[in-house]
């Protein structure tokens, strides 16, 4: 099975406006977004809870781009492997938007609640969201059996 939207011609723009949109027809607002060259971030505030998601976005210097899927290999112009690894952050944002409107159109038919969907990506008072703050905790907890004595709360040094 191949990714989802791995062929798409939806440029990072329009994808980011699709996004935009879509939060907006939810109730959300006030939108930032942000990027360099390993990550992309979309922020948003929803009821007053600010939501962060950071999506890896592909290497530029990955031999995938470089080199052919062709046998024998081959390696390909410059403008060519710029072609295919714009491809893949193309991917990247129709994923990003997907995963989005599927997780709003979740809470909106009632077959969840915006807190469980959004969850890991609840932005802390630490700035750092809730599933950066415990995720090492659960990673700890399902390979040790136990859980932790407590979770770190929000602003505590840990």
């Amino acid at each position: 099975m191949g990714r989802f939207a791995e062929n798409t011609s939806v440029s990072a723009a329009k994808s980011k406006a699709e996004i935009e949109e879509t939060l907006t027809r939810y109730g959300a607002n006030k939108f930032m977004y942000g990027a360099d060259e390993k990550s992309a971030t979309v922020m948003f505030e929803y009821n007053q809870i600010t939501i962060r998601f950071t999506v890896p976005l592909p290497d530029k210097n990955d031999e995938k781009f470089r080199i052919s899927g062709h046998i024998p290999p081959r390696e390909r112009t410059q403008a060519d492997a710029y072609r295919h690894w714009e491809q893949a952050t193309r991917q990247r944002w129709r994923a990003l938007c997907l995963v989005i409107k599927a997780k709003l159109e979740a809470v909106e038919t009632g077959i969840t609640t915006f807190q469980d969907e959004f969850l890991a990506h609840i932005i802390t008072p630490t700035g750092r969201t809730i599933g950066e703050t415990i995720g090492g905790q659960i990673a700890t907890a399902m390979k040790t059996g136990k859980m932790p004595k407590m979770i770190p709360m929000f602003g505590e040094k840990g």
